[in-house]
Formats: C-alpha cells, sequence, structure tokens
C-alpha cells in the first residue's frame, strides 16, 4: 500500500521532486508542506530505506502510470508451454502439435518438447534425440535453442525460445492437420498459357443422336459410291 499526504508516518523522509531534484533529507511535516505549496501530493515510493523515499508529485497521475507499466509488465512476461510427443506421434499430430507450438513462440513464451518413452522404446531412446533434432530444424523460423535435447529418466527434453518479431516465420499452417505450403493462402488466378483447363465434354441428349444418325448415314453413302 503506498503512503501519502498525512499518512506517511516517518519523522524524516527524503525528498525528490518530480523533475528528480533532491531536496534532502527533512521532516515528513516540512515535505508535506512543500508539496502542498507547490499544489503536488507527497508520495512514499520506497518506504523500506531509512529514512523513505518521498516524491513531490501528482498522485492521480502516479497511481495512473503505475497501474499502466504493470499492465506492460503483464503482457510481456515471458511463459513456459510446454508440447509432448512419443516416438509413434504420425505426421497429422505432429503438424497439429508444431502448429501450436509456432501459436506458443508468436506469442512470446518459451516452449519446453517433451518427448516420452513407453515399454519396448525406452530401448530405443536414440529415436528421441532424431524426433527433436527435427522439430529443432522445422522450427528454426521461429524459435532458437535455449536448452538443448537432454535424457531425464524415461524422457528426453529440450527448451526452444522465440526468435526476435521481425525474424519470425510461420511455416506450420493448419488445416486439417496438413502442412500447407504458402501457395494454398493466394487467390486463385487465371490460368496461364502453358495451363489448359480441364475440357468438360458436351452433355449428349437422345435428339442429338437422332440428328447425327442420318448425317452418318449420307457420309456412309458417299463412301460407295
Amino acid at each position: 500500500m503506498t503512503r501519502i499526504n498525512d499518512r506517511i508516518r516517518a519523522p524524516k523522509v527524503r525528498v525528490v521532486l518530480a523533475t528528480g531534484e533532491q531536496l534532502g533529507v527533512m521532516s515528513s511535516r516540512e515535505a508535506l508542506a512543500k508539496a502542498i505549496a507547490l499544489g503536488l501530493d507527497l508520495v512514499e515510493i520506497a518506504g523500506q530505506v531509512d529514512p523513505p523515499v518521498c516524491k513531490i508529485i501528482d498522485y492521480g497521475k502516479y497511481k495512473y502510470e503505475q497501474a499502466k507499466l504493470k499492465k506492460q509488465k503483464s503482457k510481456s512476461a515471458t511463459r513456459m508451454k510446454e508440447v509432448k510427443f512419443r516416438v509413434v506421434t504420425g505426421q497429422h499430430d505432429y503438424n497439429i502439435k508444431l502448429g501450436r507450438a509456432e501459436g506458443f513462440l508468436d506469442a512470446n513464451h518459451k516452449v519446453r518438447f517433451v518427448l516420452q518413452f513407453k515399454g519396448r522404446e525406452n530401448a530405443h531412446k536414440d529415436l528421441g534425440f532424431v524426433a527433436l533434432n527435427r522439430i529443432i530444424e522445422d522450427l528454426k523460423t521461429m524459435a532458437q535453442v535455449d536448452q538443448p535435447p537432454r535424457l531425464n529418466g524415461r524422457a528426453v527434453a529440450m527448451i526452444l525460445s522465440p526468435l526476435p518479431q521481425h525474424q519470425r516465420k510461420r511455416k506450420f499452417h493448419l488445416f486439417h492437420g496438413e502442412l500447407m505450403e504458402e501457395d494454398d493462402f493466394e487467390e486463385d488466378e487465371a490460368p496461364q498459357d502453358d495451363e489448359v483447363p480441364d475440357e468438360v465434354p458436351d452433355e449428349v441428349t437422345d435428339n442429338d443422336s437422332e440428328e447425327a444418325a442420318p448425317e452418318a448415314a449420307e457420309e456412309a453413302e458417299v463412301g460407295v459410291s
């Protein structure tokens, strides 16, 4: 809780102006009188030191700036996310998991990748390192290695941290678990000269067949003569 004005209990305080100028140590009454004379508040900003440090500022503005700063820190706080794999994880699930991992990285979170072994898989733990190195390669446009793959009991784990924002490029676009190419997101274009669209045969009706029959007969008679 921030103490202000007459709520400040210390008999003496070190006073600082809003500009950063230090007025030195004085009694809390004298400091409060100076704050009132300037139309501002005496705000205790470091109560754990002796004597406490107080600043002569607009308390309303100070409170707003502190709340804004706290909100910014909360948004920028890096969290650790986790994505789990198995040796038998198929391509479909692999794409989905890496798509989620890219989302975490794009939100500035670190990601811990864990590959767990079960049963007979423990005899082939080298496959875990192969799988995690594959992930490193697939996510190289989004992340860098923060902690390389390490064996820990029945699992191999590693930690990747996001690249700077301007260097990131997502590779895994999820569509029914399939890895999509960039071209799949472009609008359909008209066929080029070297692209010939498939021809659709005209529908043949019974009338067309009857009309074609006499013509075929005439052609046959001409051929005989």
